[in-house]
């Protein structure tokens, strides 16, 4: 029983930081659209 408590933890985890990259991911286009925007177009 202690195995799949283990496991169901490990993978709560995994799916929180796998959720966390995903929005850093889609966080990350605006805010290059905005720094190009801002800089006047080039980087």
């Amino acid at each position: 029983m202690d195995f799949l408590s283990s496991f169901a933890s490990n993978l709560n985890l995994e799916t929180i930081l796998q959720l966390t990259f995903v929005g850093l991911i889609l966080i990350a286009g605006p805010v290059v659209i905005f720094l190009l925007a801002f800089r006047g177009g080039d980087m």
